[in-house]
């Protein structure tokens, strides 16, 4: 089927919005906003009120557009708020697989492919770095390769610094079972490194989403692995969907607990989880009296 649709002036995706049902308090206003953020990006904020089995996407619930720019800005201060948390365990994940490999295996580990589980990934994962280091504009990598003919490639701490957090999650996760893994496994509060293993990708992911102003509320994600066994005290409740944003969540808290003591993640959430529109934090996973869990007090 070929794509017919034309583009729309402002003025009439607002009369087309107001003939499906959706309510406008200030047309003039809403007009600006439609002219800085765009009907497309705003249509991931009205899909779940609207019948969209019916081509012409009625509205099932009373809402108004006020309501939607108001679940928008909501969701761009959590995104926020993730983006700053995810910041702080990225840097303290690049630290600790950095530190405790090349303790052990020297600066240049990441080039040894004996230390890894599958060698055709190894390959691949290695020649991703190779291309990540070489579009890399950072001093300490100009001056290695000015200064240094051999290894062609730079220490871990520079090269496995300038890598991608998915290039990275990729490598740690197809690294063989070792002493190394899991001494970074257990610095997170953790006894199981396919736990970290799953949640760097998950904490990627998440990331990703963010850095690209992608909606984060009612978004479904990829499914994070909730452990049985930590270090530390984690969930009293731990029946959640695992592919919403609450899990997901309690896993960055509890990291975050551990490696940033002082850090203020839990009370920011909760302050602005307060301010969330329309009691649309169930659509996000947040259970009831969720702020009562140990995880939160």
């Amino acid at each position: 089927m070929k794509y017919l649709k034309p583009p729309v002036p402002i003025l009439e995706q607002i009369e087309m919005l107001k003939k499906r049902g959706l309510i406008f308090n200030d047309e003039t206003k809403a007009a600006h906003y439609l002219s800085n953020i765009s009907y497309y990006r705003l249509r991931a904020y009205t899909y779940p009120f609207q019948d969209n089995k019916d081509k012409n996407h009625p509205f099932i619930e009373e809402v108004s557009f006020e309501k939607i720019i108001d679940l928008y800005v909501f969701d761009r201060h959590l995104r926020l708020l993730i983006f700053d948390g995810l910041e702080k365990i990225e840097i303290v994940l690049r630290t600790q697989i950095i530190y405790n490999f090349a303790l052990t295996y020297g600066g240049f580990w990441h080039l040894k492919p004996e230390l890894y589980k599958d060698a055709m990934r190894f390959a691949n994962q290695l020649d991703s770095l190779q291309k990540e280091v070489d579009r890399s504009n950072e001093t300490f990598i100009d001056h290695y390769k000015s200064k240094y003919t051999q290894p062609s490639e730079p220490p871990c701490w520079m090269s496995l610094e300038v890598s991608s957090m998915g290039l990275l999650s990729k490598i740690f996760q197809n690294l063989r079972k070792s002493e190394e893994k899991k001494k970074v496994t257990k610095h997170f509060g953790l006894t199981n490194p396919e736990i970290l293993e799953n949640w760097m990708h998950c904490f990627c992911n998440l990331r990703n989403i963010c850095a690209h102003h992608g909606r984060i509320w009612n978004r479904r994600l990829v499914p994070i692995k909730l452990p049985y066994n930590t270090l530390y005290p984690f969930l009293d409740n731990d029946k959640l969907y695992t592919n919403k944003l609450y899990a997901t969540l309690c896993c960055i808290e509890y990291v975050l607990q551990i490696i940033s003591p002082n850090n203020t993640f839990k009370i920011r959430l909760k302050e602005l989880i307060k301010k969330c529109p329309m009691k649309q934090e169930k659509e996000m996973g947040f259970p009831a009296n969720w702020q009562n869990d140990k995880l939160w007090l």
